[in-house]
């Protein structure tokens, strides 16, 4: 007898967790299989298949394993996240948004706390669709999904970067310089904010606040040629885009 067939079902769900954890995704797709060709209501196991294709590059399979944790388990909060994932790595961004749409709402349920991993994931996964829309020329729609990741975790400063990126993209100035001014009030050394603030204090017509920033930027790191590039512009009567 075949040494898989002699593991109960708790033992083969281990097996496959600590081969996924080794980053065998294969042996880990093996026991899972295993699993499912027996007892094939398990929407847990199902979610694994999906993690094991989507690591091994087959996406489409990917989603058909999510598909099927979902059928199963409509409140499956993991099962939307990962396949919310998986969509955006094939340009559905609209399924995507409706999926972490869910399962926010799903993990929100009975708390009003995202719990550490699930919060975490969500909080990325919003964050990379907002890069998605800012690459695409579509400032609005990359606010919204930067937003979305800072209610979930408001602490995360490269995102709140980002999202004043995207409201600097449409011209919300005011708006951006609140998000960089929290930025640089928990990091005065995130240069990146600095320079970004520089270029919105000059929009909003504070060139004197705009070369502070940017002078500072150069004492902290002389090297940083977008801080040098913007003051150069400045000296010469120039408007430095951001």
């Amino acid at each position: 007898m075949p040494e898989h067939e002699k593991l109960t079902v708790a033992q083969r769900i281990e097996r496959g967790v600590a081969a996924w954890e080794r980053a065998d995704y294969r042996a880990a797709l093996e026991d899972f299989r295993a699993v499912l060709a027996e007892h094939p209501g398990f929407p847990d196991v199902h979610n694994k298949v999906g993690l094991c294709l989507a690591m091994l590059g087959d996406p489409e399979a990917a989603l058909e394993s999510f598909n099927e944790a979902i059928r199963l388990a409509d409140t499956y909060a993991e099962a939307h996240l990962n396949r919310a994932i998986v969509l955006q790595e094939l340009g559905r961004f609209h399924d995507a948004r409706e999926d972490l749409r869910k399962a926010e709402e799903l993990d929100h349920r009975d708390s009003r706390e995202f719990p550490s991993d699930v919060g975490h994931k969500l909080a990325i996964a919003h964050a990379k669709l907002g890069d998605l829309y800012l690459v695409a020329d579509h400032p609005e729609e990359a606010a919204e999904q930067y937003r979305r990741a800072l209610a979930i975790r408001g602490r995360f400063l490269d995102i709140r970067s980002k999202y004043a990126e995207a409201l600097m993209g449409m011209g919300r100035w005011e708006e951006a310089r609140e998000q960089l001014e929290m930025i640089l009030e928990k990091n005065p050394r995130f240069t990146g904010a600095r320079v970004r603030l520089g270029v919105v204090l000059h929009r909003l017509g504070d060139a004197e606040g705009a070369c502070r920033h940017w002078e500072r930027c150069l004492e902290e790191d002389p090297g940083d040629l977008r801080a040098r590039a913007y003051l150069t512009f400045l000296k010469r009567g120039g408007a430095p885009r951001g």
